[in-house]
């Protein structure tokens, strides 16, 4: 499968590949590093990786980048040894891109990348966040988003969508994907790149997606960053390989290796992984870069001797560029002319970054112009309703005893919580291009809202408590409203953390505020889900609030006071305590399935069902379902659930259907997720929401790479979240059904 060019621009890159020297095709496989001297002797990737994780402000970032010298490698442009960079600057780009264009032998334009997670300047919720939105044409809405407002500043590349599966919230990095769960993340990854890609209406309003990380980074051991992953081929295919698929698919372009190692194999030489299956069983049509110094790392691994043999086997895997080693660049032409790399590996790698340069109109359309620059000086209102509109249907209700939710605006409300207070904690991990007076605090939106607000931050979670505060939050509030969490720094890449509850002394400000005899209601910032059974037993109500970017605050408390009725579901499931992971809901059965006695698959010291599984979120209103039909219809099950609105307020519910399969030729899980809708229902209405279910979808991959349709017996599951327990059961055969293609054998 090829990227989709006219016959002209597929000319165009044959004609120009053919004039290519073997530097010049090497030089498109090299990313360059933007170097920070002077103080700052580090590449710019890992400037960006320090202000991510707390090292530095933003405020120190952007101070940096203005001060400090800088090596763009102009240099390397003219001789025509770089492919691309990283750079945000759109002067800085049109600069670098002259050179490219007008000082070359050929003129090839760069292509800038960024890590654009969760939006550009208007940041949108965190991934595992908007995942619980549930609302594809949201996410699509906000990826569209985030192109526009990154093409105006240079950026044609994004590093994203992330479509890890995750099911360790151990994992730090579990805050930049959709969640433990396939078919979602499947759902998420075809949003995602069709609102990146899909608008070629203006030059500005799209760019290239870059999936990631490939493959099976989100089963990383014990849930430690780079960690090691193992395996069984029918897990990779079944579960962790479905959102790529499904990316690819879609239409996505690029894609980047993962660091991982998989069934010791690392990423960026896995042939098997980035040529068999990404390349030619998927269909991937452009090139697959690197992540940052990965190259160099799989010497570290101790699967290359040295550099060049590093760079020898990521060339023959499949891996079309080098993000910030050089590795390439300075070794790949004695490669070459050795014979260890043949011209055929080099000529497909710079053919695809060719291609993806001229689908991006780059060669026609290489500078940004003056009027687009300015054309987001400010954020416009309507991204700024669409953050907004994005964090209040991500946020999750978990408890609500008594209804003491949502608040009456008169309610005299004691917020407590330094986190509350702080706008840089909104945009959560792997946000870069955001601004702080674009951010609206929790305090922000409380006083906004509210009309009897007092602020005590009390503490957090870094630091002491402050009695003082604690006792006045205590005495001057009717409802305590307690902002807890992790910061920005303790989720994200490099944030894995072996104790999932509440950081610091978070746990003990509760225990006082409690104490105090007020209804006390938590409200979350976090970028993992965490391990709350304390909480949950002795707090009034939860507000899962992850971090919802710029308009947070806004959100929070537009749920609080009832303006907004929540509708966001959980991602992913939420343990009891932090031994329980990893915990997923669509797990296989055990021979002795876990149950309340002794000789199960459990721990004695610890439920064995997730505290809030995957899927579940509550209303201010409450649902009811009966009255479940499942029929064949030719090449499909046709399902049907009536869902009712037995409460006092309109509100959206998320219908969830799950499939299990209930013997076949390999254990299969207890449910999968294999459709959902969402149903927005007046007070008492009334609904039959129904969905189609093709038989070719309720198969399997085995360990042989070979896809199964197995007659037999299924049960058909529809609810409210994954431990919903209203059933049908169904015979189904799948003669002459059209099935999923094989993967290729190892």
């Amino acid at each position: 499968m090829g990227i989709a060019l006219t016959k002209e621009q597929t000319n165009r890159v044959e004609e120009l590949l053919s004039k290519m020297t073997l530097t010049e095709k090497i030089g498109q496989m090299n990313q360059e590093s933007v170097s920070i001297v002077g103080g700052f002797d580090v590449p710019f990737e890992q400037l960006i990786e320090m202000m991510t994780d707390g090292r530095l402000s933003k405020e120190e970032f952007e101070n940096i980048m203005k001060t400090a010298k800088t090596d763009y490698h102009e240099d390397a442009i003219r001789e025509g040894k770089v492919g691309s960079l990283m750079v945000q600057d759109p002067e800085k780009c049109n600069e670098l891109q002259k050179i490219a264009v007008e000082e070359t032998r050929l003129g090839i334009p760069l292509i800038f990348g960024l890590d654009v997670i969760h939006g550009f300047r208007s940041v949108y919720p965190i991934a595992i966040a908007e995942a619980g939105s549930f609302d594809t044409e949201l996410m699509e809405k906000t990826a569209a988003m985030a192109a526009k407002e990154s093409r105006c500043s240079g950026v044609a590349w994004h590093f994203a969508p992330m479509l890890d599966v995750a099911r360790d919230a151990r994992w730090g990095r579990v805050s930049e994907g959709p969640g433990e769960d396939p078919y979602l993340g499947s759902c998420f990854a075809r949003a995602k790149v069709r609102g990146l890609q899909n608008d070629h209406s203006e030059n500005e309003n799209y760019v290239a997606a870059c999936l990631k990380h490939f493959v099976g980074y989100g089963a990383a051991e014990a849930g430690k960053d780079y960690n090691t992953v193992s395996m069984a081929n029918h897990i990779l295919y079944n579960n962790y390989l479905v959102p790529f698929r499904a990316a690819v698919e879609e239409g996505a372009q690029t894609a980047m290796a993962s660091f991982n190692d998989l069934n010791g194999v690392p990423s960026t030489v896995n042939k098997w992984a980035l040529r068999d299956i990404l390349k030619d069983n998927m269909g991937l049509p452009g090139f697959v870069v690197s992540d940052a110094n990965a190259i160099k790392e799989c010497v570290v691994h101790g699967i290359a001797e040295d550099e060049k043999d590093a760079g020898e086997k990521s060339a023959n895997a499949g891996l079309d560029m080098d993000m910030g080693t050089e590795i390439y660049i300075q070794n790949l032409e004695k490669s070459v002319e050795e014979g260890k790399v043949s011209m055929d590996a080099i000529d497909d790698a710079c053919r695809r970054v060719l291609s993806v340069k001229m689908w991006l109109g780059l060669f026609d359309h290489p500078y940004v112009s003056e009027e687009v620059m300015k054309r987001y000086e400010e954020i416009p209102e309507e991204h700024k309703e669409l953050a907004l509109a994005s964090a209040e249907k991500s946020a999750v209700l978990l408890k609500n005893e008594g209804g003491i939710l949502p608040l009456k605006k008169d309610t005299k409300i004691s917020l407590v919580g330094s986190l509350a207070d702080n706008r840089s904690e909104v945009v959560g991990a792997w946000a870069i291009s955001w601004k702080e007076k674009d951010c609206v605090s929790i305090l922000d939106g409380m006083k906004q809202e509210f009309s009897n607000v007092n602020y005590y931050p009390c503490g957090g979670p870094e630091g002491d408590l402050n009695e003082n505060e604690i006792k006045d939050a205590c005495n001057n509030g009717d409802v305590i409203v307690a902002v807890l969490g992790e910061t920005v720094a303790m989720s994200g890449e490099a944030s894995s953390r072996a104790d999932i509850t509440l950081p610091g002394k978070q746990r003990e400000l509760l225990q006082k505020l409690i104490a105090s005899g007020k209804p006390v209601v938590l409200v979350l910032m976090n970028g993992r889900p965490l391990a709350l059974q304390w909480e949950a037993e002795n707090v009034t109500a939860i507000l899962e609030g992850w971090h919802l970017g710029i308009q947070m605050g806004n959100a929070i408390a537009h749920i609080l006071s009832g303006k907004k009725n929540p509708e966001g579901r959980l991602s992913s499931s939420f343990p009891a305590v932090t031994g329980q992971c990893p915990i997923y809901y669509n797990h296989p059965n055990t021979g002795r399935p876990a149950g309340n006695f002794k000789f199960t698959s459990r721990y004695l010291d610890a439920p064995f069902t997730a505290l809030y599984p995957f899927g579940y979120g509550l209303s201010y209103t409450s649902f009811e379902y009966s009255d479940l039909a499942v029929t064949e219809d030719n090449d499909a099950l046709k399902i049907s659930v009536k869902v009712k609105n037995t409460g006092d307020r309109e509100g959206t519910e998320t219908v969830q259907f799950y499939m299990q399969d209930v013997a076949a030729s390999i254990v299969r899980p207890v449910k999968e997720l294999k459709c959902f809708e969402k149903a927005t229902l007046a007070s008492g209405e009334e609904k039959t929401v129904e969905v189609k279910l093709l038989k070719k979808h309720m198969g399997f991959w085995n360990n042989q790479g070979k896809y199964c349709l197995e007659d037999g017996l299924f049960r058909i599951y529809a609810g409210a979240d994954s431990a919903t327990e209203l059933c049908e059961e169904i015979r189904v055969g799948f003669e002459s059904v059209e099935k999923e293609p094989d993967y290729p054998v190892e």
